[in-house]
């Protein structure tokens, strides 16, 4: 669990603020967002929508960090392209905190940039607009016919060169919101929880059922909620905040853009939760999207708890193939408190409280450097690291660097095994509990002196 040592740095920061980049195939986004990330990521080609995928890339500009969004291309059989266009850009908007519209100012307005700039309007986001391929001061006066768009100052910029982008970068800046505001990290607030999981698992019925009342959209179509939406809810004499997050509707052909979001969204929510309740449907087999979310759990460092949904559909049968499927596929969290419910009638919905309080408890756990030097030395003595072509590194101490997650820093002569590093991990777990949480351990390998 070494490798994200370093991810940890900006848990305090709240979500980074999300930039949709829009426009048109083939009116440079991809370069554009090159130029900005400051390497060669997108996948740039002079032909049109070659954008298919759609990546978050980390960017910063002036110091302020920001995730950046090419919303690509689109399928070239789908409906006109105005209307497809319109429709990814409808999705884009809704999800981000500011768009950057680009827009070819060689060409000038055409009819799909109409389309987006209705949608745009209609949002009320803060949106940037980029004239593009303005290489030279002639097509620079081209540009400003962009001021017809309505949508404020265009900003002229040549992705190719880099012409410009500063400007338009300090736009972006002024347009994204400043400090997130979920840096209520407040001691002593409601816990905050994110419901997560694969659309049409009983997400919504969940949040229903504890908040006692029909507050959320259920629908038996897959991915209604396409908003998060947050619960104060009153659950065993305590509030606690619910970070309901978005399933995913397929609404337009080109439902991959919201689904993209969707799980952006899913990923903002679990950075801001404390605690992640994964519903699992119990009457299907884990799916590679359960154990993806799982993994995001565990990088954000979150607590966890998994809820078996619809155990009423449960037989016998199943329950064994479930049984195997735990110890196959679950084996990474096999600390997790596991639930049985089944959200639509309230069975054992009960549980989760009680699930709930063990996990954040050994997220929150710390153990006392006396204490976790004393058991490093036992462990140590009783099943010391494998000699490895004549080297036998040794752990010398340890202390426990932070809580929520736990994360441990080991000093040690030499690189520990990964085998040994699990070993040392479990048997923290056997002595200390940590239930429902990951834990981190950084190594630290101290260097000999030369003689």
């Amino acid at each position: 669990m070494t490798e994200h040592d370093g991810e940890h740095d900006h848990t305090d920061e709240g979500p980074v603020p999300v930039l949709a980049v829009v426009g048109r195939p083939n009116v440079g986004k991809s370069t554009l967002v090159n130029r900005i990330i400051g390497r060669r990521e997108a996948v740039v080609e002079d032909v049109p929508g070659v954008t298919r995928d759609r990546v978050p890339y980390d960017a910063d500009w002036s110091g302020r960090r920001f995730t950046l969004v090419d919303t690509g291309g689109w399928d070239p059989d789908a409906r006109g392209l105005a209307a497809r266009i319109a429709a990814q850009a409808e999705v884009a908007v809704t999800l981000a905190d500011a768009v950057l519209f680009v827009v070819d100012a060689t060409v000038g307005i055409t009819d799909a940039d109409e389309e987006v700039v209705k949608i745009l309007r209609k949002s009320g986001k803060p949106v940037v607009l980029a004239a593009n391929k303005v290489d030279d001061a002639r097509t620079e006066a081209e540009a400003y016919g962009l001021w017809n768009l309505g949508l404020g100052e265009p900003w002229p910029v040549s992705a190719l060169h880099g012409r410009g982008t500063g400007d338009m970068l300090d736009a972006v800046l002024a347009a994204l919101p400043e400090a997130p505001p979920e840096q209520d990290k407040e001691v002593g607030g409601p816990r905050r929880i994110a419901i997560v999981g694969k659309p049409n698992v009983g997400k919504s019925s969940l949040l229903n059922q504890l908040a006692g009342e029909d507050r959320v959209v259920v629908d038996n179509v897959a991915g209604t909620t396409v908003d998060p939406v947050d619960e104060l809810i009153e659950l065993g004499g305590r509030p606690w905040r619910f970070i309901d997050t978005a399933g995913i509707r397929k609404r337009v052909k080109e439902a991959s853009g919201h689904e993209y979001y969707a799980s952006l969204r899913t990923t903002t929510a679990i950075d801001r939760a404390e605690v992640a309740i994964l519903v699992v449907d119990g009457g299907e087999s884990l799916s590679e999207q359960d154990l993806r979310i799982i993994q995001t759990i565990r990088e954000a460092g979150r607590a966890l708890v998994i809820a078996f949904n619809k155990w009423d559909l449960v037989d016998d049968e199943r329950r064994y193939y479930l049984e195997r499927e735990i110890e196959r596929d679950l084996v990474q969290v096999q600390w997790a408190p596991r639930i049985n419910i089944t959200a639509r009638t309230g069975w054992h919905v009960d549980r989760i409280v009680p699930a709930l309080d063990k996990a954040l408890q050994g997220w929150e756990t710390r153990v006392g450097t006396g204490v976790l030097n004393a058991f490093l030395g036992r462990l140590v003595a009783e099943h010391p690291h494998p000699v490895r072509s004549g080297k036998q590194p040794k752990v010398l101490f340890g202390t426990q660097a932070s809580t929520a997650p736990p994360v441990f820093a080991l000093f040690t002569s030499g690189k520990l095994d990964a085998g040994y590093e699990r070993y040392i991990e479990r048997r923290l777990r056997e002595e200390f509990g940590f239930a429902g949480t990951p834990i981190v351990l950084q190594q630290r390998v101290r260097e000999k002196r030369k003689r």
